[in-house]
């Protein structure tokens, strides 16, 4: 069986990506990163998909870019947007795609896998620039040249396969392929149990997204959201 790398932050796209690279038939390996988010609690839900959708196996890295700040997710003293905002948010993380893709490389060639799936979307999505398809394209690029592999001629393929999908789409995809979206933790706030906020760009997107598929909203939400 052809394996390959999924990053898996423990959210509804990722999880939606790891059920479409288990049904492509991959053997699919998850990587997930500890880096300093302060919504945490989604390194647990990644643990639960990981293993409900069946993934071999689960590594969790640490990575401490809450030691450069720059975001509202890796520093607590940048306040999370509870309204749309204008412009690239706050809650962009500098270079978390750039980086993590590089770790998902690194272990790509150690196993030997050729295929690594990321679940960056650029129709619903808060405005990061590295979500969108010049940069997955160009990242692939480099990494097919920046390898082993990939001068030796086994290329590596990025796939993006949300790239182009409303998140109803991602939704119903993903309900088509058994993924339990009660198991995710999409919330850019959510406390040490899971419970969302309610208000945040990535609960705004969430709850949008199963009301436009006509999808009972699986989300726990806090006493904060009331």
């Amino acid at each position: 069986m052809k394996s390959a790398v999924i990053l898996l932050s423990g959210g509804l796209d990722s999880a939606t990506v790891l059920a479409i690279a288990r049904e492509a038939g991959y053997a699919c390996h998850a990587l997930s990163l500890d880096y300093g988010q302060r919504h945490n609690a989604e390194l647990a839900a990644a643990a639960r998909v990981a293993a409900s959708l069946g993934a071999v196996e689960h590594r969790v890295l640490k990575l401490g870019l809450s030691d450069i700040g720059g975001s509202a997710l890796t520093d607590a003293s940048i306040a999370v947007p509870e309204s749309p905002t204008e412009g690239i948010p706050v809650t962009y993380v500098p270079a978390r795609n750039t980086v993590m893709l590089a770790l998902a490389l690194a272990w790509a060639e150690v196993l030997g896998s050729r295929d690594i799936f990321i679940g960056v979307n650029a129709i619903d999505y808060s405005g990061y620039p590295d979500c969108r398809p010049e940069f997955i394209a160009a990242f692939e690029q480099m990494a097919n040249l920046a390898t082993r592999a990939g001068v030796e001629g086994a290329r590596l393929r990025v796939h993006a396969p949300l790239q182009h999908l409303s998140k109803a789409q991602i939704i119903q995809r993903g309900l088509a392929l058994g993924v339990d979206y009660a198991q995710t933790v999409s919330c850019y706030q959510a406390d040490a149990d899971g419970l969302a906020c309610g208000r945040c760009d990535a609960c705004r997107l969430r709850r949008e997204g199963f009301r436009a598929a006509g999808i009972p909203d699986p989300t726990r939400y806090g006493q904060q959201a009331e």
